[in-house]
């Protein structure tokens, strides 16, 4: 027997009517308003010949922080070059990477409207931004019609005036107008002025593994910068060389024959080192403005004096063979300083901003931190003794341990083990977090070693730090434009916000004076400059990063040093090179600045503040582990530049007795006062004399 399906209700067949009748309505009055919304841009679309005459980009002025123009920029523009004048590899290479379907869409991609809609709701609320998704035509659109700025109403816009634009014009005068127009980083619209720019000669001679190179950098064109970046822009050109075989633009012979990598670039122009400054402040404008048509006025927090002095200080101390950098914040987190690289011409690499390399002791201001906000006080007794922690077993520089000593002691002559030691109390977890409060961006990892420095960071970030426990815990966010005016009107103003407070004040006071201690009687002498300072060295395993940071008279400033295949250099060390440049730097900085006294002082007795001449301490705590935290054995093998152990160079056992105190009295008459014309106003009480570990060289 037939079993009969149930037969819908009337009344369930007139709503589902009613249901979808509603949706076609809809849907069909959706379809009206979109070709209305076409034909109404299309019709206000200008002419061909307009479009190709319409600006692209506009010129910017920059100007130093006392007026002076440092830098003009603006659009580059080549030969406007007609289609069929093109080369062809230039013409299948842009159409391979950027849209293998523009021949077949009407101006939007519905392939990549489902990819773009499914990635949406698979990541609804967390902020991320849809990419991949326009097609050229709608990359037309934006440059000519829209901005950089990405929100949905612009999105809507923007695919609107693709569909106009693709009722209006063939696809080759498109794809014309996307060539000649389309930016490609170096200040370059359209492949001609990129040609010339990168290959110094016209686009109309492109080879095909040159056309490879210009396609690759519409997607990213400061990343894929062929004078920033060779290495990245071979291998951008190379995915779209394969991108190009797989939509048979190319066969695999003739793109095995292609050779991006032979590329021979144009001589770049002569810079100096204000660039790397530039270079990293212009990009925050995508972000701060919404003005793509008027000529621009940037001012900016950069010092030109001191720019200049810190370029010398990088340059005249930094290894042989090695790089360094500089970056100098002002209290307010303005930039008065940033030098990158020893010469801008031959790298524009920042590694002020973009390096991430470890900070070895440098990064045991937080671990301070974290014991400072967790009750410890400076004067608290600890003991350098062994310790192992999960099988990790910290050691000083020489391998000895000194006994009991104060917190102040410990920090100035940064002492492995007491590091250790505090770190496990306080939580590695809790000084990673400490880290990342104070601005550390960078990944941070939580093994034990981690107190001796063996995350990668930046200098800027960790330059950030210190300046927030300068301003007594009160976070500094590093800043470069003051102010954007267009035609006279101001339409971007920075505000400073001095609303977060990282840590209490008593906590920085206490960093503050352990910072200052290192700085007068520790690891990081070579860094005075005649006025109060307060400072950290850092090396790192086998001499291969050297840090200095510290901060005087309201200014911050990190310096780092070290090779850029993080291959050791002869003699590297925070408390030597960088602390010289340091000094060097900072005596010309804050020369017209009034002298500024911390709330807390170091006061020592008159055997401990004998002047010397010689460097002080050794690669730090990095010699003894791995990056991965692990202990290594301490390389004894003489270094090129270095001299070998017991030669004329090194630090005399006389010396270091002196200057740890060995040969003062146990109990020491009290030292002479001196006269008060001689000190530095609000000076505390002596306390107890800071003791330096014995048998030990100083670590830093």
């Amino acid at each position: 027997m037939a079993i009969r399906k149930p037969m819908l209700s009337p009344k369930a067949r007139r709503i589902l009517l009613w249901v979808g009748g509603g949706i076609a309505l809809t849907a069909l009055a959706a379809f009206i308003a979109l070709l209305i919304a076409v034909y109404t841009a299309k019709a206000s679309l200008p002419s061909y010949e307009d479009l190709k005459s319409s600006p692209n980009g506009q010129m910017i002025r920059v100007h130093a922080a006392d007026g002076t123009v440092i830098v003009s920029l603006g659009p580059s523009y080549g030969e406007w070059i007609e289609y069929d004048k093109i080369p062809e590899p230039m013409r299948d290479a842009m159409v391979a990477i950027e849209d293998r379907r523009f021949r077949s869409h009407w101006g939007v991609d519905p392939v990549a409207l489902m990819r773009i809609t499914k990635f949406a709701i698979d990541n609804r609320g967390t902020g991320r931004r849809l990419q991949g998704a326009s097609t050229i035509t709608q990359q037309v659109a934006r440059t000519i019609f829209l901005s950089n700025k990405y929100d949905v109403g612009r999105k809507f816009r923007e695919m609107i005036l693709a569909l106009a634009l693709e009722r209006k014009f063939t696809k080759d005068q498109i794809l014309e107008l996307y060539l000649n127009k389309v930016y490609f980083g170096g200040g370059a619209y359209g492949i001609d002025a990129a040609s010339r720019t990168f290959f110094g000669h016209p686009a109309t001679n492109l080879t095909l593994s040159e056309a490879a190179v210009i396609a690759g950098l519409v997607k990213a064109p400061s990343r894929y910068s062929p004078t920033a970046d060779a290495q990245a822009a071979v291998g951008r050109a190379s995915v779209v060389l394969d991108v190009m075989v797989e939509t048979g633009a190319l066969t695999a012979a003739e793109a095995a024959a292609a050779s991006p990598a032979q590329v021979k670039l144009a001589a770049a122009p002569k810079q100096n080192s204000v660039r790397y400054f530039t270079d990293w402040a212009l990009p925050q404008l995508e972000v701060l403005i919404d003005e793509t048509v008027a000529p621009l006025d940037v001012w900016t927090t950069i010092d030109l004096k001191m720019q200049n002095a810190a370029t010398q200080a990088i340059q005249a101390n930094t290894p042989k063979g090695a790089q360094g950098a500089l970056v100098s914040l002002d209290r307010d987190g303005a930039v008065r300083a940033m030098v990158g690289g020893r010469d801008y011409v031959s790298s524009i690499y920042n590694r002020a901003t973009q390096a991430t390399r470890q900070p070895g002791s440098a990064f045991k201001l937080f671990v301070y931190l974290a014991a400072l906000e967790a009750g410890h006080k400076v004067e608290d007794r600890v003991v350098d003794e062994p310790v192992t922690i999960d099988g990790w077993s910290p050691r000083n520089n020489s391998g000895r341990f000194s006994g009991e000593m104060t917190l102040r002691s410990a920090f100035a002559y940064s002492i492995n083990t007491v590091a250790a030691k505090l770190g496990q109390e306080t939580g590695f977890g809790t000084v990673a977090d400490m880290a990342r409060r104070f601005g550390v961006t960078t990944p941070i990892n939580t093994q034990p070693a981690m107190v001796l420095g063996t995350s990668n960071v930046r200098l800027i970030d960790m330059t950030r730090a210190f300046a927030s426990v300068g301003q007594k815990g009160v976070a500094v966010t590093p800043y470069a434009i003051t102010r954007v005016t267009a035609n006279g009107a101001v339409i971007y103003q920075h505000e400073v916000d001095t609303s977060r407070v990282l840590v209490a004040p008593y906590v920085a006071a206490q960093m503050t004076d352990l910072l200052q201690t290192a700085d007068n009687t520790g690891t990081g002498r070579a860094a005075q400059i005649g006025r109060p300072v307060a400072g950290k060295p850092g090396t790192t395993t086998s001499n291969k990063d050297g840090w200095f940071l510290g901060f005087s008279s309201g200014l911050t400033t990190g310096v780092w040093m070290g090779r850029d295949d993080a291959k050791r250099v002869g003699g590297l060390q925070g408390g030597t090179a960088p602390a010289r440049a340091f000094a060097n730097f900072m005596r010309v900085a804050v020369a017209n600045r009034p002298v500024e006294n911390f709330e807390t002082e170091v006061t020592l007795p008159e055997w401990q503040l004998e002047p010397d001449q010689e460097a002080w301490g050794e690669a730090d705590n990095g010699v003894f582990v791995d990056q991965d935290g692990n202990p290594v054995a301490r390389e004894e093998e003489p270094i090129e530049g270095e001299p070998a152990p017991g030669d004329d160079g090194g630090i005399s056992q006389d010396w270091l007795d002196r200057m740890t105190g060995r040969d003062a009295p146990r109990d020491p008459e009290p030292a002479p006062r001196r006269d008060p014309a001689d000190r530095a106003p609000q000076q505390q009480q002596p306390r107890e004399p800071l003791r330096a570990p014995q048998d030990d060289r100083p670590n830093e």
